[in-house]
């Protein structure tokens, strides 16, 4: 019979995968403790990014795999997750009350980027996250259609009360101005705005703030990448050349500024016919592939391109939300969980705002 210490439990543990960090649980630091009680084991785990969904497959593989051992008789898993914050670029610190940034950005506009970011937002939160989203489309802001949410926010103390929709907190250019009024800005003052809904607003202890960049990597988005601290970056595009030649501008942006780049994710992957349900790869296939072989950057998901997508997002209840269940949002949530599952692989961020030490006679 075998001995039932720490080292064997943990050998037993190490046939289960983190299918996200593509390593077991064990290695990934999962495993928080291990209590034996004769015949009896108590497994603690922690992940670093949400995982409600996750918990009752894991749970059931971890158990399996312990009771694969005779002399095991019982299996008791306290399962939990912890998001930290991470490291940002430069000397920028992250904000209060937001643990970690993900600015989704692409190199051109029409490739999906806002419906991806939406829905990614709302991925993150169905797995338990705290998630907010700002729209930092200051010239053609979409997320109050996208999400269904309407009128100008409230204000206390003369900051910003984000707006609430499908339990993401969300603020957008688009609850300040009417529908039909053109931003004919100058590009200082597209950023100073960002910065004033970004950094005036009360955003309530979050786990994730989700940034839908406004399309392009000219000046603005190159100002407003400095000046906020990003844990990672997230680059949309589609599978077709035009798209790829854009999306690579948007990640020579990130590595310039020093900011990490979570991955590449393909939008509009294939095409899913409303009627037959057939799929094609109407704009090609592997271009997303490609991206991540030649920066050696992960491809966090293939997403489709079906009417339903378009029409959710439309009527203000994105895929998922609208079809939790469906294989649109599941696409969603496994592209969510490798964004997050991405994110906790980096360092951890240190940087505290200490108090200052004034030294005085007595």
């Amino acid at each position: 019979m075998s001995t039932l210490d720490d080292q064997h439990i943990r050998g037993l543990l190490a046939a289960v995968r983190d299918e996200y960090l593509e390593t077991d649980i064990v290695s990934a630091g999962h495993v928080r403790g291990i209590g034996v009680d004769e015949q009896n084991v108590a497994v603690d785990l922690r992940l670093p990014y949400p995982a409600d969904g996750l918990r009752d497959t894991i749970v059931a593989q971890v158990k399996e795999s312990l009771k694969s051992d005779p002399g095991i008789d019982s299996v008791v898993v306290n399962f939990d997750w912890k998001v930290v914050a991470r490291k940002v670029q430069g000397e920028l610190k992250p904000l209060d009350q937001i643990r970690n940034i993900i600015a989704v950005a692409s190199g051109k506009g029409g490739v999906g980027k806002s419906t991806t970011a939406v829905n990614l937002a709302l991925a993150l939160a169905a797995d338990g996250a705290r998630v907010g989203i700002l729209d930092a489309d200051i010239y053609g802001p979409s997320i109050p259609t996208m999400l269904g949410a309407k009128g100008r926010p409230d204000t206390a103390d003369k900051r910003i009360i984000p707006k609430q929709a499908h339990g993401l907190q969300l603020m957008s250019m688009g609850f300040l101005v009417e529908d039909e009024t053109p931003m004919v800005w100058r590009g200082p003052m597209v950023t100073s705005a960002l910065q004033q809904l970004l950094g005036e607003t009360n955003w309530e202890n979050l786990d994730f703030l989700v940034i839908d960049l406004p399309p392009g990597t000219g000046d603005i988005q190159l100002t407003l990448v400095q000046k906020v601290p990003v844990a990672g970056a997230v680059v949309v595009t589609t599978p077709q050349d035009i798209a790829l030649q854009d999306a690579r501008k948007a990640y020579q942006m990130f590595k310039k500024l020093e900011l990490t780049v979570l991955g590449v994710v393909e939008n509009m992957s294939t095409h899913i016919c409303s009627e037959c349900g057939h799929e094609e790869a109407i704009f090609g296939s592997g271009g997303a592939a490609s991206m991540s072989d030649q920066y050696q950057i992960p491809l966090l998901g293939k997403l489709p391109l079906a009417a339903s997508i378009r029409s959710d997002v439309d009527s203000g209840n994105p895929s998922v939300v609208s079809d939790p269940d469906g294989d649109i949002a599941s696409a969603y949530m496994e592209f969510a969980r490798s964004t997050a599952a991405q994110l906790s692989r980096q360092p951890r961020n240190l940087k505290m705002d200490l108090p200052e030490i004034k030294l005085q006679s007595s």
